[in-house]
């Protein structure tokens, strides 16, 4: 008679674990494998603690690497899976990816992957995993070589936005897309009404969490390693934020506008979720409005603001109309515009399934009437700080050139002396850097007097 050991019985418990952290994780990534959901909402608390970093891992890093892994699934399977097993697809693409960029045993890899299909109540896939997993195993090398003739392939990107890049950056495109595909750093915002970020390194110091100064913002810090906020310290207290370095110079763009003028009148248009409106409210002593058309992500805003002992006026309106503006005109307005998110790719990797080459010229249109709208806002002598996390030119350059042709009271005061970005027509543009920041673009409008 066989009798279970606390050493068999541990075992069995981590297989389930596995198992199930996989499940789930397939689960996940159904609605972006189909185009209707995002990451943004992903809860890693239906996952137990010791499972996930590895959660996060894997839905990520599919998201990643998804144009490889689906070009590779193509070649594993006979037939393709139906659309009702999209759940089981993503179970191949979790597979096929611990297989490649993970440092999980192939034996883990493949059995507990192929075993998450009865999780999913479609016990009838794990023969059909666990084959294709194993001849991806024997065959790793040959398969990538065979998929990596296609560029968008080799460089993990749709071949729509590949070619988007290459017409915007002939000379820049690659590197762009490759750092699209590495993982941003963690970058934290120094509130200077608490501190100054040399005291806050010493204290990350302290705490054992390196950390270095960054280049451009006068605010920023970069993370070693990545750290859950809890263990930064002050963070509850509202001593630190985590901001990308290029979005924190928003606030220093608009600094000439506001800082010589105490209670300045600011609206933050598309406020959500509220990183730079908070900036704003740290470095300035000003009258803040703060917009948004998601209730949801307006919540966020006030958490943030409430967290850091700030106070701004919140409005759930569309920033297209005037319906909720008092006729009082602003002395500075930021427009963070909706756009691609091409400059943010490396932190939303599941842009690369959920955009559509359809929506760029929609976002050039909403940016535009957004302009339109806002401007007459501005006080005579006030700033308009145009931004997008944006690399693709019809939402930056080419959007302000066509504002500036149809505004003839619209002055160019972009600064040209500063380290960061390179100039392009009437604004800058920042491109991704691996350890560094995001992909920003900026132009800062003046209205004659």
């Amino acid at each position: 008679m066989h009798r279970s050991t606390p050493a068999s019985r541990a075992g069995k418990a981590a297989q389930d674990s596995g198992q199930e952290v996989r499940a789930r994780a397939a689960r996940a990534l159904v609605p972006v494998l189909r185009g209707k959901g995002s990451l943004n909402q992903l809860d890693d608390h239906q996952v137990v603690i010791r499972d996930r970093a590895l959660f996060r891992a894997m839905v990520y890093g599919v998201c990643r690497t998804l144009p490889r892994l689906e070009a590779i699934a193509a070649k594993l399977l006979k037939t393709p899976f139906k659309p009702r097993d999209a759940d089981v697809q993503a179970l191949l693409l979790l597979g096929i990816h611990q297989l490649l960029y993970l440092r999980i045993p192939a034996h883990a890899a493949v059995g507990e992957t192929a075993g998450a299909a009865r999780l999913l109540d479609k016990a009838w896939a794990t023969r059909v995993l666990n084959g294709c997993l194993r001849r991806l195993t024997r065959e790793a090398e040959a398969l990538q070589a065979e998929v990596d003739k296609d560029p968008a392939v080799a460089l993990l990107h749709p071949a729509w936005l590949l070619k988007a890049l290459r017409q915007a950056w002939p000379d820049e495109w690659r590197a762009i897309a490759e750092a699209n595909n590495v993982p941003g750093p963690m970058t934290l915002r120094i509130n200077r009404r608490r501190g100054d970020r040399e005291a806050y390194l010493s204290r990350l110091v302290e705490s054992g969490i390196e950390a270095q100064l960054c280049t451009h913002s006068p605010d920023g810090l970069i993370l070693k390693t990545p750290c859950d906020v809890q263990a930064l310290p002050g963070f509850a207290e509202g001593d630190v934020s985590v901001q990308d370095e290029a979005a924190q110079l928003a606030a220093e763009l608009l600094g000439p506008t506001l800082a010589p003028r105490p209670g300045g009148r600011v609206l933050d248009a598309c406020c959500a979720p509220g990183g730079k409106t908070a900036h704003l409210l740290e470095l300035f002593d000003a009258e803040l409005l703060a917009l948004d058309s998601d209730a949801a992500r307006l919540a966020r805003v006030e958490e943030t603001l409430e967290r850091l002992s700030q106070s701004a006026t919140l409005v759930q309106a569309d920033a297209t109309q005037r319906d909720w503006w008092d006729g009082t005109p602003f002395d500075a307005i930021l427009l963070d515009a909706p756009c691609s998110g091409t400059g943010v790719i490396r932190r939303h990797p599941d842009i690369k399934r959920l955009r559509r080459p359809t929506d760029i010229p929609q976002l050039v249109t909403l940016q535009a009437r957004l302009l339109d709208n806002l401007w007459p806002l501005l006080s005579p002598g006030g700033t308009l700080l145009y931004a997008t996390c944006s690399v693709l030119r019809e939402e930056n350059d080419e959007q302000i050139q066509a504002f500036l042709k149809r505004t003839p009271d619209a002055e160019v005061t972009t600064p040209a002396e500063v380290n960061w970005g390179r100039p392009v027509g009437a604004g800058r543009q920042l491109f991704p850097q691996p350890e560094s920041h995001d992909g920003f673009f900026y132009a800062r409008l003046k209205k004659m007097e």
